[in-house]
Protein backbone atom coordinates (compact mmCIF):
# COMPACT_ATOMS: atom_id res chain seq x y z
CA UNK A 1 0.00 0.00 0.00
CA UNK A 2 1.50 3.46 -1.09
CA UNK A 3 0.71 6.61 -1.97
CA UNK A 4 2.52 8.54 -4.93
CA UNK A 5 2.17 11.88 -6.22
CA UNK A 6 0.91 12.90 -9.50
CA UNK A 7 0.37 16.06 -9.76
CA UNK A 8 1.06 19.95 -7.98
CA UNK A 9 -0.60 23.05 -8.65
CA UNK A 10 -1.53 25.97 -6.84
CA UNK A 11 -5.57 27.35 -6.59
CA UNK A 12 -6.36 31.10 -6.55
CA UNK A 13 -9.57 33.03 -5.83
CA UNK A 14 -11.89 33.19 -8.98
CA UNK A 15 -12.09 36.70 -9.11
CA UNK A 16 -10.00 39.48 -9.44
CA UNK A 17 -11.25 41.91 -7.13
CA UNK A 18 -8.87 40.44 -4.26
CA UNK A 19 -6.25 42.72 -5.50
CA UNK A 20 -8.36 45.66 -4.42
CA UNK A 21 -8.71 44.71 -0.90
CA UNK A 22 -7.10 46.29 2.20
CA UNK A 23 -4.63 44.30 4.30
CA UNK A 24 -6.74 41.99 6.75
CA UNK A 25 -5.85 42.03 10.55
CA UNK A 26 -5.64 39.35 12.33
CA UNK A 27 -6.81 39.63 16.11
CA UNK A 28 -4.76 39.71 19.15
CA UNK A 29 -5.69 35.83 19.93
CA UNK A 30 -4.38 35.20 16.70
CA UNK A 31 -1.35 36.93 17.78
CA UNK A 32 -0.48 35.12 20.73
CA UNK A 33 -1.49 31.71 18.46
CA UNK A 34 1.95 29.67 16.90
CA UNK A 35 2.05 28.76 13.20
CA UNK A 36 1.08 25.00 12.88
CA UNK A 37 -0.95 23.23 10.88
CA UNK A 38 -4.36 21.50 11.85
CA UNK A 39 -5.41 18.42 9.83
CA UNK A 40 -8.45 16.69 8.26
CA UNK A 41 -9.36 13.72 6.10
CA UNK A 42 -12.56 13.31 4.70
CA UNK A 43 -12.88 10.09 2.77
CA UNK A 44 -15.87 9.34 0.12
CA UNK A 45 -16.38 6.51 -1.66
CA UNK A 46 -17.98 8.03 -4.90
CA UNK A 47 -20.93 5.59 -5.26
CA UNK A 48 -23.30 7.72 -5.97
CA UNK A 49 -21.99 10.25 -8.20
CA UNK A 50 -21.34 9.90 -12.18
CA UNK A 51 -18.36 11.92 -11.88
CA UNK A 52 -14.97 9.99 -12.19
CA UNK A 53 -11.39 11.06 -12.22
CA UNK A 54 -10.52 14.42 -13.78
CA UNK A 55 -13.59 15.87 -13.46
CA UNK A 56 -13.55 15.27 -9.57
CA UNK A 57 -10.67 17.35 -9.42
CA UNK A 58 -11.67 19.99 -11.97
CA UNK A 59 -15.00 19.91 -10.18
CA UNK A 60 -12.84 20.26 -6.59
CA UNK A 61 -10.33 22.98 -8.26
CA UNK A 62 -13.37 25.32 -9.40
CA UNK A 63 -15.04 25.22 -5.91
CA UNK A 64 -12.21 25.83 -3.52
CA UNK A 65 -11.64 28.46 -6.53
CA UNK A 66 -15.18 30.46 -5.61
CA UNK A 67 -14.65 29.82 -2.20
CA UNK A 68 -11.59 31.52 -1.60
CA UNK A 69 -13.38 34.58 -3.06
CA UNK A 70 -15.29 35.20 0.34
CA UNK A 71 -12.70 33.43 2.30
CA UNK A 72 -10.15 35.59 0.55
CA UNK A 73 -7.53 35.50 3.94
CA UNK A 74 -7.27 31.76 3.39
CA UNK A 75 -5.29 32.71 0.09
CA UNK A 76 -3.03 35.12 1.62
CA UNK A 77 0.22 35.06 4.11
CA UNK A 78 0.11 36.47 7.70
CA UNK A 79 2.99 39.81 7.29
CA UNK A 80 4.96 40.85 10.62
CA UNK A 81 2.26 38.77 12.60
CA UNK A 82 0.05 41.64 12.66
CA UNK A 83 -2.05 41.54 9.19
CA UNK A 84 -2.82 39.05 6.28
CA UNK A 85 -2.22 39.70 2.99
CA UNK A 86 -1.18 39.01 -0.83
CA UNK A 87 -4.39 37.36 -1.40
CA UNK A 88 -3.38 35.69 -5.09
CA UNK A 89 -0.43 33.84 -3.34
CA UNK A 90 -3.15 31.13 -3.40
CA UNK A 91 -3.77 27.59 -1.56
CA UNK A 92 -1.05 24.40 -2.81
CA UNK A 93 -2.74 21.44 -4.47
CA UNK A 94 -1.82 18.34 -4.52
CA UNK A 95 -3.43 15.46 -6.60
CA UNK A 96 -1.74 11.48 -5.49
CA UNK A 97 -3.04 8.15 -6.35
CA UNK A 98 -3.77 5.28 -4.11
CA UNK A 99 -2.79 1.68 -5.45
CA UNK A 100 -5.22 0.12 -2.83
CA UNK A 101 -9.15 0.11 -2.37
CA UNK A 102 -10.85 2.74 0.17
CA UNK A 103 -12.65 -0.28 1.49
CA UNK A 104 -9.85 -1.97 2.12
CA UNK A 105 -8.33 0.97 3.70
CA UNK A 106 -10.64 1.89 6.15
CA UNK A 107 -10.87 -2.02 7.16
CA UNK A 108 -7.92 -1.35 9.79
CA UNK A 109 -7.18 2.73 9.10
CA UNK A 110 -3.48 2.56 8.75
CA UNK A 111 -2.52 5.31 11.16
CA UNK A 112 1.43 5.06 9.49
CA UNK A 113 -0.17 6.57 5.63
CA UNK A 114 -2.85 8.93 7.20
CA UNK A 115 0.05 11.17 7.24
CA UNK A 116 0.75 10.94 3.37
CA UNK A 117 -2.92 11.52 2.71
CA UNK A 118 -1.92 15.32 3.72
CA UNK A 119 -0.23 17.86 1.88
CA UNK A 120 1.71 19.19 5.29
CA UNK A 121 3.04 17.17 8.15
CA UNK A 122 0.13 18.03 10.84
CA UNK A 123 0.29 19.91 14.03
CA UNK A 124 4.51 20.34 13.46
CA UNK A 125 5.80 23.99 14.30
CA UNK A 126 6.25 26.10 11.50
CA UNK A 127 9.26 28.60 12.35
CA UNK A 128 8.31 30.57 9.16
CA UNK A 129 4.97 31.86 9.43
CA UNK A 130 5.45 34.51 6.16
CA UNK A 131 5.54 31.70 4.39
CA UNK A 132 3.21 29.46 5.55
CA UNK A 133 -0.32 28.80 3.53
CA UNK A 134 -3.09 29.15 5.66
CA UNK A 135 -4.76 26.13 3.60
CA UNK A 136 -3.44 23.60 1.07
CA UNK A 137 -5.56 20.48 -0.27
CA UNK A 138 -4.74 16.88 -1.41
CA UNK A 139 -7.03 14.93 -3.22
CA UNK A 140 -6.28 11.19 -2.98
CA UNK A 141 -7.82 9.08 -5.38
CA UNK A 142 -7.74 5.13 -4.48
CA UNK A 143 -7.95 2.31 -7.41
CA UNK A 144 -11.64 1.76 -6.73
CA UNK A 145 -12.56 5.55 -7.42
CA UNK A 146 -13.26 6.09 -4.10
CA UNK A 147 -11.03 9.44 -2.63
CA UNK A 148 -9.69 10.77 0.65
CA UNK A 149 -9.27 14.69 0.70
CA UNK A 150 -6.67 15.55 3.06
CA UNK A 151 -7.04 19.34 4.62
CA UNK A 152 -4.63 21.27 6.26
CA UNK A 153 -5.34 24.37 7.24
CA UNK A 154 -3.02 27.11 9.39
CA UNK A 155 -3.50 27.41 13.16
CA UNK A 156 -2.69 30.86 13.04
CA UNK A 157 -6.15 31.78 12.80
CA UNK A 158 -7.96 29.47 11.62
CA UNK A 159 -9.24 27.32 14.95
CA UNK A 160 -12.00 24.27 14.96
CA UNK A 161 -15.04 26.01 14.31
CA UNK A 162 -13.27 28.22 11.91
CA UNK A 163 -12.87 25.18 9.57
CA UNK A 164 -16.54 23.86 10.39
CA UNK A 165 -17.81 26.93 8.70
CA UNK A 166 -15.21 27.24 5.56
CA UNK A 167 -18.68 25.51 3.90
CA UNK A 168 -20.98 27.73 5.63
CA UNK A 169 -22.27 31.40 4.66
CA UNK A 170 -19.46 33.05 5.90
CA UNK A 171 -19.76 37.13 5.45
CA UNK A 172 -17.45 39.96 5.75
CA UNK A 173 -18.28 40.48 9.39
CA UNK A 174 -17.78 37.10 9.90
CA UNK A 175 -13.75 37.83 9.08
CA UNK A 176 -13.66 40.69 11.07
CA UNK A 177 -15.43 40.52 14.69
CA UNK A 178 -12.34 38.82 16.62
CA UNK A 179 -10.20 41.94 15.46
CA UNK A 180 -12.55 44.60 17.01
CA UNK A 181 -13.21 42.71 20.00
CA UNK A 182 -9.56 41.31 20.12
CA UNK A 183 -7.48 44.08 18.53
CA UNK A 184 -4.63 43.34 17.50
CA UNK A 185 -0.81 44.49 19.02
CA UNK A 186 1.53 46.85 17.16
CA UNK A 187 3.90 45.95 16.98
CA UNK A 188 3.66 42.18 17.51
CA UNK A 189 3.80 40.78 21.61
CA UNK A 190 6.63 38.60 19.80
CA UNK A 191 7.68 37.63 23.42
CA UNK A 192 4.19 36.16 24.72
CA UNK A 193 4.07 34.42 21.54
CA UNK A 194 7.16 32.47 22.12
CA UNK A 195 5.65 31.89 25.53
CA UNK A 196 2.76 30.08 23.49
CA UNK A 197 4.91 28.25 21.92
CA UNK A 198 6.71 26.24 24.67
CA UNK A 199 3.67 25.40 26.14
CA UNK A 200 2.12 24.32 22.47
CA UNK A 201 5.42 22.19 21.04
CA UNK A 202 8.06 20.23 22.82
CA UNK A 203 11.04 17.95 22.24
CA UNK A 204 10.09 14.63 22.84
CA UNK A 205 8.93 11.16 21.14
CA UNK A 206 5.06 10.47 21.54
CA UNK A 207 3.13 7.92 20.14
CA UNK A 208 -1.00 8.66 18.55
CA UNK A 209 -3.65 6.13 18.78
CA UNK A 210 -7.20 6.37 17.62
CA UNK A 211 -9.58 5.02 20.47
CA UNK A 212 -13.48 4.82 19.98
CA UNK A 213 -15.53 4.92 22.88
CA UNK A 214 -19.24 3.23 21.75
CA UNK A 215 -22.46 4.41 23.47
CA UNK A 216 -22.42 1.52 26.41
CA UNK A 217 -18.82 2.81 27.64
CA UNK A 218 -19.74 6.43 27.32
CA UNK A 219 -23.22 5.60 29.67
CA UNK A 220 -20.79 3.29 32.17
CA UNK A 221 -18.28 5.89 32.62
CA UNK A 222 -20.60 9.06 32.29
CA UNK A 223 -22.20 6.70 35.50
CA UNK A 224 -18.53 6.88 37.30
CA UNK A 225 -18.42 10.59 37.30
CA UNK A 226 -21.41 11.69 38.88
CA UNK A 227 -21.17 13.33 42.33
CA UNK A 228 -22.78 15.69 44.70
CA UNK A 229 -20.42 18.60 42.50
CA UNK A 230 -21.32 16.96 39.27
CA UNK A 231 -24.51 15.50 39.36
CA UNK A 232 -24.91 15.65 34.93
CA UNK A 233 -21.18 14.87 33.47
CA UNK A 234 -21.11 15.19 29.76
CA UNK A 235 -19.62 12.25 27.44
CA UNK A 236 -16.83 14.66 27.32
CA UNK A 237 -15.90 15.15 30.85
CA UNK A 238 -16.38 11.80 31.71
CA UNK A 239 -13.90 10.51 28.45
CA UNK A 240 -11.56 13.38 29.47
CA UNK A 241 -11.25 12.63 33.17
CA UNK A 242 -10.90 8.74 32.08
CA UNK A 243 -8.14 9.21 29.22
CA UNK A 244 -6.36 11.32 32.23
CA UNK A 245 -6.64 9.60 35.17
CA UNK A 246 -5.69 6.30 32.77
CA UNK A 247 -2.71 8.20 31.26
CA UNK A 248 -1.69 9.36 34.69
CA UNK A 249 -1.90 5.75 35.95
CA UNK A 250 0.48 4.78 33.16
CA UNK A 251 2.66 6.93 33.94
CA UNK A 252 4.01 5.69 37.36
CA UNK A 253 7.26 4.22 36.28
CA UNK A 254 8.29 8.03 34.77
CA UNK A 255 9.66 10.53 36.38
CA UNK A 256 6.13 12.73 36.18
CA UNK A 257 4.78 14.41 39.44
CA UNK A 258 2.39 16.35 38.15
CA UNK A 259 -0.17 16.39 35.24
CA UNK A 260 -2.28 19.49 33.86
CA UNK A 261 -4.98 19.45 31.58
CA UNK A 262 -5.87 22.29 29.20
CA UNK A 263 -9.14 22.15 27.63
CA UNK A 264 -9.74 24.44 24.47
CA UNK A 265 -13.47 26.80 25.41
CA UNK A 266 -15.05 28.47 22.17
CA UNK A 267 -15.36 32.00 23.44
CA UNK A 268 -18.02 32.39 20.65
CA UNK A 269 -20.88 31.59 22.75
CA UNK A 270 -19.18 34.03 25.77
CA UNK A 271 -18.70 36.98 24.29
CA UNK A 272 -21.21 39.93 24.46
CA UNK A 273 -22.61 40.61 21.68
CA UNK A 274 -22.40 36.97 21.60
CA UNK A 275 -20.12 36.20 18.38
CA UNK A 276 -21.82 34.38 15.15
CA UNK A 277 -20.67 30.60 14.77
CA UNK A 278 -18.82 31.14 11.94
CA UNK A 279 -16.87 33.92 13.09
CA UNK A 280 -13.41 33.27 11.50
CA UNK A 281 -10.30 33.47 13.78
CA UNK A 282 -8.91 31.48 16.75
CA UNK A 283 -11.55 32.41 19.53
CA UNK A 284 -10.69 29.81 22.66
CA UNK A 285 -8.75 29.70 25.76
CA UNK A 286 -7.14 27.04 27.40
CA UNK A 287 -9.39 26.16 30.90
CA UNK A 288 -6.20 24.67 32.78
CA UNK A 289 -6.51 22.42 35.80
CA UNK A 290 -3.53 20.90 37.72
CA UNK A 291 -3.38 17.09 39.30
CA UNK A 292 -0.80 15.94 41.23
CA UNK A 293 0.35 12.01 40.62
CA UNK A 294 0.69 11.05 44.30
CA UNK A 295 -2.82 11.18 44.57
CA UNK A 296 -3.68 9.40 41.08
CA UNK A 297 -4.77 5.96 42.22
CA UNK A 298 -7.29 7.10 45.11
CA UNK A 299 -8.70 9.75 42.86
CA UNK A 300 -12.34 9.25 41.62
CA UNK A 301 -13.50 10.27 38.47
CA UNK A 302 -15.83 12.48 39.78
CA UNK A 303 -13.12 14.53 41.56
CA UNK A 304 -11.32 14.91 38.54
CA UNK A 305 -14.63 16.04 36.36
CA UNK A 306 -14.97 18.17 39.38
CA UNK A 307 -12.02 20.09 39.26
CA UNK A 308 -12.08 20.14 35.28
CA UNK A 309 -16.09 21.97 35.52
CA UNK A 310 -14.49 24.50 37.88
CA UNK A 311 -11.56 25.66 35.36
CA UNK A 312 -13.85 25.51 32.99
CA UNK A 313 -16.54 28.03 34.67
CA UNK A 314 -13.61 30.34 35.61
CA UNK A 315 -13.94 31.24 31.66
CA UNK A 316 -17.17 32.94 31.60
CA UNK A 317 -18.97 36.35 30.33
CA UNK A 318 -17.36 38.38 33.19
CA UNK A 319 -14.31 37.07 32.45
CA UNK A 320 -14.27 37.68 28.90
CA UNK A 321 -15.37 41.25 29.47
CA UNK A 322 -12.33 42.25 30.99
CA UNK A 323 -10.30 41.17 27.77
CA UNK A 324 -12.30 43.09 25.66
CA UNK A 325 -11.56 46.06 23.69
CA UNK A 326 -8.11 48.24 23.65
CA UNK A 327 -7.14 47.94 26.95
CA UNK A 328 -7.30 44.23 27.23
CA UNK A 329 -3.22 43.09 26.50
CA UNK A 330 -2.47 43.49 30.10
CA UNK A 331 -5.07 40.93 31.36
CA UNK A 332 -4.08 38.99 27.86
CA UNK A 333 -0.60 38.75 29.31
CA UNK A 334 -1.88 37.33 32.63
CA UNK A 335 -3.95 34.78 31.33
CA UNK A 336 -0.76 33.88 29.97
CA UNK A 337 1.26 34.06 32.70
CA UNK A 338 -0.92 32.13 34.63
CA UNK A 339 -0.91 29.37 31.14
CA UNK A 340 3.18 29.52 31.30
CA UNK A 341 3.43 29.17 35.28
CA UNK A 342 0.92 25.92 35.65
CA UNK A 343 3.02 24.65 32.60
CA UNK A 344 6.24 24.51 33.87
CA UNK A 345 6.39 22.55 36.72
CA UNK A 346 9.30 20.70 36.91
CA UNK A 347 8.63 16.94 35.92
CA UNK A 348 5.14 18.22 34.44
CA UNK A 349 2.76 16.55 31.88
CA UNK A 350 0.47 18.99 30.18
CA UNK A 351 -2.49 17.09 28.10
CA UNK A 352 -4.33 19.25 25.61
CA UNK A 353 -8.05 18.35 25.22
CA UNK A 354 -10.27 19.67 22.41
CA UNK A 355 -13.51 18.32 21.38
CA UNK A 356 -14.66 18.62 17.70
CA UNK A 357 -17.58 17.00 18.26
CA UNK A 358 -19.82 19.85 17.09
CA UNK A 359 -18.36 20.87 14.31
CA UNK A 360 -20.18 18.62 11.24
CA UNK A 361 -16.76 17.72 9.77
CA UNK A 362 -19.11 14.08 8.95
CA UNK A 363 -21.56 16.08 6.93
CA UNK A 364 -19.69 17.93 4.78
CA UNK A 365 -20.88 17.29 1.30
CA UNK A 366 -19.31 18.76 -2.21
CA UNK A 367 -21.98 17.17 -4.49
CA UNK A 368 -21.04 13.75 -3.66
CA UNK A 369 -22.60 13.10 -0.52
CA UNK A 370 -20.89 12.97 3.09
CA UNK A 371 -18.07 11.09 4.02
CA UNK A 372 -18.12 7.53 5.11
CA UNK A 373 -15.52 8.61 7.50
CA UNK A 374 -13.38 11.56 8.74
CA UNK A 375 -9.62 10.94 9.89
CA UNK A 376 -7.29 13.42 11.44
CA UNK A 377 -3.56 12.36 11.32
CA UNK A 378 -1.06 9.14 12.23
CA UNK A 379 1.52 11.44 14.33
CA UNK A 380 0.50 14.48 15.76
CA UNK A 381 4.45 16.46 15.02
CA UNK A 382 6.31 18.16 17.73
CA UNK A 383 2.59 19.22 19.32
CA UNK A 384 2.26 18.47 22.70
CA UNK A 385 0.61 15.69 24.34
CA UNK A 386 -2.86 16.43 23.20
CA UNK A 387 -6.40 14.42 22.93
CA UNK A 388 -9.03 15.54 20.43
CA UNK A 389 -12.60 13.64 20.37
CA UNK A 390 -14.60 13.44 17.21
CA UNK A 391 -18.13 11.97 16.05
CA UNK A 392 -16.80 8.46 14.22
CA UNK A 393 -19.34 9.03 11.47
CA UNK A 394 -20.41 5.20 10.60
CA UNK A 395 -23.60 4.44 11.00
CA UNK A 396 -22.29 0.98 12.43
CA UNK A 397 -21.41 3.17 15.57
CA UNK A 398 -24.28 4.97 16.72
CA UNK A 399 -23.53 7.41 19.28
CA UNK A 400 -19.53 6.47 19.61
CA UNK A 401 -16.46 9.00 20.07
CA UNK A 402 -13.36 8.44 18.87
CA UNK A 403 -10.29 9.92 20.68
CA UNK A 404 -7.24 10.80 19.39
CA UNK A 405 -4.83 10.27 21.80
CA UNK A 406 -1.26 11.41 21.75
CA UNK A 407 1.05 10.80 24.88
CA UNK A 408 4.69 10.37 25.59
CA UNK A 409 5.88 7.04 23.64
CA UNK A 410 6.65 5.44 27.14
CA UNK A 411 3.14 5.89 28.91
CA UNK A 412 1.35 5.52 24.99
CA UNK A 413 3.04 1.74 25.43
CA UNK A 414 1.74 1.16 28.48
CA UNK A 415 -2.09 2.70 27.88
CA UNK A 416 -2.86 0.93 24.70
CA UNK A 417 -1.85 -2.39 26.41
CA UNK A 418 -3.92 -1.74 29.69
CA UNK A 419 -7.12 -4.24 30.35
CA UNK A 420 -8.54 -1.52 32.69
CA UNK A 421 -8.71 0.90 30.20
CA UNK A 422 -9.28 -1.22 26.82
CA UNK A 423 -12.28 -2.35 28.69
CA UNK A 424 -13.87 0.90 27.63
CA UNK A 425 -11.71 1.70 24.68
CA UNK A 426 -11.33 0.05 21.13
CA UNK A 427 -8.68 0.56 19.92
CA UNK A 428 -8.30 1.70 16.12
CA UNK A 429 -11.91 -0.58 15.00
CA UNK A 430 -12.33 -0.98 11.58
CA UNK A 431 -14.56 1.96 10.12
CA UNK A 432 -16.86 -0.80 8.40
CA UNK A 433 -18.22 -3.58 10.31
Amino acid sequence: MGISIVSKEVVRPSSLDVHLLKPFKISLLDQLTPTTFSPLILFYPMRNTHLKGTQISTQLKESLSKTLDPLYPFAARVRENLIINDYDEGVPYIETRVNTHLFEFLQNPPMELLDQCLPYAPFSYQPNPDQVPHAAVQLNTFDCGGIALGLCLSHKFIDGATASACHEAVTSKNLSEASIIFPPQNPSPNHHLSVMEKIWFREAKSKTRRFVFDAKAIASLRSECKGERVPNPTRIEALSAFILKSAMLASRSTANSRFVLHQAVNLRRLTEPRLSTYTVGNLFLFASAAYNMEHAAEMGLHELVARMKQAVGSINREYLKTLHGDESFPKVCEYIKQIEEVSTHKNLNAIISSSWLEFGFNEVDFGWGNPIWSGISGEFGSFRNVTIFKEIGSADYDNAVEAWVTLDEKIMSVLEHDPQFLAFASPNPSIII
